[in-house]
């Protein structure tokens, strides 16, 4: 299920520093994993601001914490199907893939936001501070669900 654009379907390497990202329409939530690619840490949330800013963001990032590839959260339905998001963050993996010249594969992330705003809420932070963190932690859910799961059978793709 690769992108529909005219960039050649790759994988992820499978060691180096990846970069997982949260896609939101106004938000984009990072994580980041190790090199030895078994551990996912929350990086940061970083507001929208329009396609060239976006990507001089991205590639900074890349740059200095030298990303080999990327895995973009797909919002998918229960039933696995894709709708109108899904297809908003294959647009927005495409457009990155091109961007960065990194390969970028696409990882379900059904539920992290409530994963992140159930281990928010019981540490009992407060509206704002949970906000702060909502997209970086679902971010790294979705970054180490990838690092742990079978990347071969249950990737939705890749660019």
């Amino acid at each position: 299920m690769a992108d529909s654009s005219d960039t050649p379907v790759t994988s992820v390497p499978s060691r180096g520093r990846l970069l997982g990202i949260d896609f939101g329409t106004k938000r984009l939530g990072f994580a980041i994993c190790n090199p030895e690619q078994t551990i996912a840490t929350p990086m940061e949330n970083y507001t929208r601001q329009g396609a060239v800013q976006d990507a001089r963001h991205l590639r900074r990032l890349i740059d200095d914490e030298k990303i080999v590839g990327l895995v973009v959260g797909l919002p998918v339905y229960m039933s696995g199907d894709e709708g109108g998001q899904a297809r908003e963050a294959r647009a927005f993996g495409g457009w990155i893939a091109t961007e960065t010249n990194l390969p970028v594969t696409y990882w379900d992330e059904r539920y992290t936001s409530l994963q992140a705003e159930q281990l928010l809420m019981s540490a009992e932070l407060t509206s704002k501070k949970r906000k702060a963190r909502r997209d970086m932690l679902a971010a790294q859910i979705l970054l180490q669900g990838f690092l742990d799961g079978d990347r071969q059978t249950t990737a939705f793709g890749s660019v």
